[in-house]
């Protein structure tokens, strides 16, 4: 093997680790298997509650219209679609809730991505369980990698961020690259070149996070869809660059600028793996507001009433005020139960009140009508927030929070919390994980498919195929098939 070869470039690396891992080859570790298990399980459930949003309705529409081979089922159609359309479709449905899982310090939601393109291939290749998990375990991994690749350790910065880029779409197509190649059979060679041509797929801009607008639920979607189009293309002999990521005019030049850490991508690859680690979602917002909700419930249980806030300083990390806390008239009056999704002080002002459902805050109380609530609004209006040193020293390995809460009678409150509820040091148990499916899952299906589902999720790593799994959640217009 020469310096220049293939094999020794960033991308022929993680290609040799996706082709090596799986049934027929490196098994994978037990916390590595569970982890999958409980992702597939948490993003089919996220994908079936967003089924009733008018974004995903126009988006199953044109999946729908498009036609095509009947490859595989989607969530909320009667007919089967194309491998890349059921990817399209499944990733736009499990990203549109923002309830999907986060890598910490990378700051990207992998399973919204990989996990559809790996089902959707899944079934035309008649893929077993184990061939599934393994697909899934090394794009998740591989996205997480060229994630962290973007990460200044020194500063802390997300350098995707920075430059107004959605590492999570750009990196998902990438990672979603990988398991579709690797079910579709390819070698490490043809890994490499679905990585490849996915790269010049890649593509999302976070300004919607600020100013509103509904294509970032688009985002994972797309980077699904590229991933498995990029693996058929490969499959078919179309062949993508080996430096991919660190050549002169590769991804790591066009997204960060040609700064990158190339020991973030291979160091440790295959001994040390990111996947058990990536934190789930108690809360359907954005990550960087849960720490907030946490503290404002922890006020709230111990007596705080919200007629008694004079005011509330959320007190965050210099990087995520932007996404939660600007424009500041814009995030105390949110039009929209999506925009109050990125909204600190409404996801202050809905703990507060007292969540709705879910694990303390669901989907119920991310409506348009609580967003526009006069209640809501007034006591969003006493919201700021604010950047905090202490929150700065922690992030990104943790999104913190301090609320600090002066009542109407001249108290000081404050609640500070470091950890986020979901992560390694907070972890969510599994009868949580399966209680936040429920959760989802039931708004649309009936108890009996909504146990078989999770009983097909639990059994996925010794399936013989991912039909008991997709077969229930089969239904059209609400109406299960």
């Amino acid at each position: 093997m020469t310096a220049t070869s293939p094999a020794a470039t960033l991308g022929g690396q993680l290609a040799a680790f996706a082709a090596a891992h799986g049934p027929a080859g490196v098994p994978l570790p037990a916390p590595v298997v569970r982890s999958v298990a409980q992702r597939v399980l948490d993003v089919l459930g996220i994908a079936v509650a967003a089924t009733t949003l008018p974004t995903s309705v126009a988006v199953l529409d044109l999946v729908a219209e498009r036609g095509g081979r009947p490859d595989a089922r989607v969530v909320g159609l009667r007919q089967r679609v194309p491998a890349s359309e059921a990817a399209f479709a499944h990733g736009v449905l499990a990203h549109s809730l923002d309830y999907d899982d986060t890598h910490l310090p990378s700051v990207l939601h992998p399973s919204a991505s990989v996990v559809p393109a790996a089902l959707a291939v899944a079934e035309p290749t008649r893929a077993t369980g184990a061939e599934v998990v393994a697909a899934i375990a090394v794009g998740l991994e591989i996205c997480v990698r060229v994630g962290m690749a973007g990460y200044d350790a020194a500063t802390g910065a997300n350098r995707y961020f920075d430059r107004g880029q959605h590492a999570t779409s750009m990196c998902g197509a990438v990672g979603s690259a990988a398991a579709a190649a690797k079910l579709l059979g390819l070698s490490a060679g043809g890994v490499l070149h679905a990585m490849g041509i996915a790269a010049s797929m890649a593509s999302g801009i976070i300004e919607s996070n600020r100013t509103g607008g509904t294509v970032k639920r688009m985002h994972c979607g797309w980077a699904a869809h590229a991933g498995v189009y990029a693996a058929q293309l490969a499959q078919r002999g179309i062949t993508g660059p080996a430096t991919l990521l660190e050549g002169r005019f590769g991804f790591f030049q066009a997204f960060l600028g040609g700064e990158f850490d190339a020991g973030a991508v291979t160091d440790g690859l295959g001994q040390r793996w990111e996947v058990p680690g990536i934190f789930f979602k108690p809360y359907p917002a954005n990550h960087f507001t849960h720490a907030g909700i946490d503290a404002a419930l922890a006020l709230r249980d111990a007596g705080l009433r919200p007629a008694d806030v004079a005011s509330v300083e959320l007190a965050v990390p210099t990087a995520t005020v932007r996404t939660i806390g600007e424009p500041l008239d814009v995030k105390q009056a949110p039009e929209t139960g999506y925009q109050a999704q990125f909204s600190g002080p409404y996801t202050v002002a809905a703990a507060l009140l007292g969540g709705g459902g879910g694990l303390g805050l669901g989907l119920d109380d991310f409506t348009d009508d609580l967003a526009r609530d006069p209640v809501r609004r007034r006591l969003m209006s006493r919201v700021t927030v604010v950047a905090d040193p202490r929150c700065d020293e922690i992030f990104p390995h943790q999104f913190p929070a301090v609320l600090r809460v002066r009542t109407t009678d001249g108290r000081l409150l404050e609640e500070a919390v470091l950890a986020n509820r979901g992560g390694s040091h907070r972890p969510l148990t599994d009868d949580e994980v399966a209680g936040k499916f429920r959760d989802n899952a039931g708004r649309v299906l009936p108890p009996e498919r909504v146990t078989a589902i999770a009983r097909a999720a639990r059994a996925l790593p010794d399936a013989a195929s991912v039909d008991d799994l997709l077969s229930p959640l089969m239904f059209e217009n609400g109406i299960p098939l």
